[in-house]
């Protein structure tokens, strides 16, 4: 386990308030504004014990967006938009050929959000790692999914993960980059990382790999990391400053 400290539950406990199955929703491609507004609308919903946890699978059109500790220097420099939203970490991009996963999910109390989102990681490094590339893991002080540098290529992420957490519900959650373009991180600081690269499961594998490939391995594996059936274990190859250490937050809606 890579967390500073141990979880507040054991790793064979579910981190999740309830034990009824969690509602699979495959949205396909959604403008990125209108599944914030969706996923804040469940949120509000799941919260007040309406409707059971949600996971949601889809794809946006090309979009920039900046979490709360995105820098100017992030942002684009293309003229393209960026959509400033409410969840952790700094700026990237979402596309076409990109599988999202946003888990609309009540934690159990206490709140872990450590825990919470080395459960995350630990479902995409599994998926990853089945797919074929069986060195992928974690890089100590930066968050999401990363295969390690070789002779050649610097460490590069595989997939990125941003979340929020209010009044005990997640939102936001995961992007693994399938057959995604690269070209819009050419014209961004992603993640505020500039000593790493970015890559996708197609380039690493040399093949097409399609949303349909990984999308209900995805589906298991956090549906078993979050209920404790998959064990987080310590698969971290690297260690490098937090991007997000001691930087202000940016002020957006909610």
């Amino acid at each position: 386990m890579t967390a500073p400290r141990d979880p507040f539950f054991p790793a064979d406990r579910s981190i999740r308030a309830s034990s009824e199955p969690v509602e699979i929703r495959r949205l396909g491609t959604v403008d990125y504004q209108e599944a914030w507004e969706l996923q804040a609308s469940l949120a509000r919903q799941r919260a007040a014990d309406g409707i059971p946890d949600q996971l949601l699978l889809l794809e946006h059109p090309s979009v920039y967006t900046a979490g709360k500790r995105t820098q100017p220097e992030d942002r684009p420099t293309n003229g393209q938009p960026v959509i400033d939203v409410d969840r952790g970490g700094r700026i990237t991009w979402h596309g076409e050929g990109q599988l999202v996963a946003y888990p609309i999910i009540r934690l159990a109390e206490p709140v872990d959000v450590v825990d919470y989102v080395r459960r995350l990681e630990e479902a995409v490094i599994q998926v990853v790692r089945r797919a074929g590339i069986p060195d992928a893991g974690r890089i100590d002080g930066r968050s999401g999914v990363w295969v390690p540098a070789d002779g050649t290529r610097r460490d590069r992420k595989v997939a990125a993960l941003g979340i929020r957490i209010s009044r005990g519900v997640t939102m936001h959650g995961l992007a693994l980059n399938c057959s995604n373009t690269l070209e819009f991180y050419d014209h961004i600081v992603a993640c505020g990382i500039d000593d790493a690269d970015v890559t996708t499961l197609s380039l690493e594998l040399g093949r097409q790999v399609t949303l349909e490939e990984m999308t209900d391995p995805l589906i298991t594996a956090l549906d078993d990391a979050l209920a404790g059936r998959l064990t987080v274990a310590d698969h971290t190859f690297g260690s490098a400053p937090d991007p997000t250490k001691g930087l202000p937050r940016n002020r957006v809606r909610s």
